[in-house]
């Protein structure tokens, strides 16, 4: 199987190698379950936001770099879109547009596709030191996931809650990498760990 990863920093694994990324994390443990799978295709920055990430994909086509169909498409986007302040409709229509871009790099199998949560940074130590409302954080990311939902169960996707687990971990440093924001292995696996009980 062909997998395409897109998404932000959470996708890469910001502060940890790539073979620490959930993407990684994945393919590997489909390995041990007996599927073959290649290592994944990454398309992810960090601080990317929806457009960004949707001006990435379009160079992408542009140079013939995609090798569609995909096998597998996952997509985690948004962290940045509230971060930096910006409308919940603006991410209902971008994220809206992204998803139906993965769509098609699978071939409209709807079964292939898998839609991440946002995780809520507010917990982390990062964001208790950052100076921002914490509250208001966990509010906006949940918007901002109830949109997400609602949009990849419209379209008959997988969606993935792994806000959820993040959240019950709450800032336990040994699950964050050094910068204190992003995930460690540790925790990553535990999304893999979700996404593993959704049968190929």
């Amino acid at each position: 199987m062909r997998y395409l990863a897109i998404g932000d920093s959470y996708t890469i694994g910001e502060a940890l190698s790539v073979e620490d990324s959930w993407p990684m994390q994945w393919a590997q443990a489909l390995r041990a379950h007996g599927i073959a799978m290649n290592d994944p295709g990454i398309i992810a920055k960090t601080g990317w936001t929806t457009d960004e990430l949707a001006e990435a994909l379009d160079e992408a086509e542009s140079n013939n770099t995609l090798s569609l169909p995909y096998d597998l498409v996952s997509l985690s986007i948004g962290v940045n879109n509230q971060y930096r302040g910006r409308s919940t409709d603006n991410y209902r229509e971008e994220f809206s547009a992204l998803l139906q871009r993965a769509m098609a790099y699978a071939g409209k199998n709807t079964s292939r596709i898998f839609v991440l949560s946002i995780p809520d940074w507010g917990i982390t130590e990062f964001g208790q030191k950052s100076g921002r409302d914490t509250s208001q954080i966990a509010r906006e990311l949940d918007t901002y996931n109830q949109i997400n939902a609602e949009v990849s169960k419209q379209a008959g996707v997988h969606w993935v809650d792994i806000s959820k687990i993040t959240r019950e971990c709450g800032a336990n440093v040994k699950l964050y990498a050094e910068d204190g924001l992003h995930p460690s292995r540790a925790l990553y696996a535990l999304w893999v760990e979700e996404l593993l009980k959704i049968k190929l």
